[in-house]
């Protein structure tokens, strides 16, 4: 998608201009996994134009591969951010109707192409929120991608601003993550696009174990090929100060992260999105999973200090804040 963002800390038009970068979930996903090294190919329906061309040399200029990305009619998806401070939210605003993904359909993607050569597939809840179509070719993918043999993960990512088409998210994404086998929510994803509810209470300040510890024993419990479900919490003190750590299961033995207090937050959208790139580099090449999700949760907390959706750390700077080397002084 194209990002549009007022300048700074402004309103919407407060002054009239806006900063274009790019964004999107599973391209955010991407870009992270080409920063930490790892080789990524982003696939998605784009229009032939040249908006689309620059979000295309873009994804190359990290180091992600587009040649999967298929062109078609429709136009580019953009979404409007407004960055909250203090004790004003932040705000977005979607424009994402006959975008050329939110078009797309089964059988446009030829996923057995796609998938040659790869061992992972990351999607989001936010792709199937976008239509029908797009939520059949969402099935389509994880369907084909399990039948390669790809580990398939999936961020739940409930958007309530876009299941607009008919069909809420519980009656898509419980079908959808059947055939997840590496699973990421918070609270609210599990409520809103599973119809599990949590017993737990993101504003006491701490994180309540037994009561995550539960979450994921039915969310696991509900869908039995799952082999690891993360759960994220954000405790949000203001728009400028969170708290940040994440719990696993993983069917073994239930693992919380480290706990950050982020303060004096530049941009957070994108946070869960490193959060998840973090995971999928962790689980791939870090010995155990107590050690993948203290990186993703790094990962993600360094985000918050960049402006725009894409996390531009590479591995070694996430591992000195897991060290904690998280004090800020200047490198010389």
């Amino acid at each position: 998608m194209l990002r549009l963002a007022p300048p700074g800390f402004e309103r919407f038009l407060q002054s009239p201009q806006f900063v274009a970068t790019w964004g999107g979930g599973e391209a955010n996903v991407a870009v992270a996994l080409a920063n930490f090294g790892q080789p990524a190919r982003y696939v998605t329906v784009l229009p032939s134009n040249p908006i689309a061309d620059a979000f295309v040399g873009e994804l190359r200029r990290f180091g992600v591969d587009p040649s999967y990305i298929v062109r078609a009619k429709g136009r580019l998806g953009i979404y409007f951010v407004e960055p909250g401070a203090n004790q004003r939210p932040s705000k977005v605003v979607y424009d994402r109707d006959y975008s050329a993904i939110a078009l797309a359909k089964p059988g446009d993607i030829d996923w057995a192409k796609c998938f040659d050569g790869a061992g992972w597939f990351h999607i989001t809840g936010i792709t199937p929120a976008l239509s029908q179509s797009a939520a059949d070719l969402a099935f389509e993918s994880v369907s084909a991608a399990r039948k390669a043999g790809l580990t398939v993960s999936c961020d739940l990512n409930y958007r309530k601003n876009l299941w607009k088409y008919g069909k809420t998210a519980a009656e898509v994404m419980s079908e959808l993550f059947k055939c997840v086998d590496i699973g990421i929510a918070n609270e609210e994803d599990c409520q809103m696009a599973l119809g599990i509810q949590a017993d737990v209470d993101v504003h006491s300040g701490k994180l309540e174990t037994d009561q995550y510890r539960k979450l994921t024993e039915k969310v696991m419990s509900a869908y039995p090929n799952l082999k690891t479900l993360a759960i994220t919490l954000r405790e949000s003190r203001s728009a400028s100060h969170n708290g940040w750590s994440a719990c696993l299961n993983n069917g073994k033995e239930f693992i919380v992260s480290k706990h950050y207090e982020i303060t004096h937050i530049v941009d957070r959208v994108g946070g869960g999105d490193s959060f998840a790139a973090g995971l999928i580099y962790g689980l791939l090449n870090l010995p155990s999973d107590q050690d993948a999700l203290e990186f993703a949760v790094a990962a993600s907390c360094l985000k918050h200090s960049i402006p725009g959706d894409f996390n531009r750390f590479a591995v070694d700077e996430v591992m000195a804040l897991v060290k904690g080397g998280g004090s800020g002084r200047v490198q010389r």
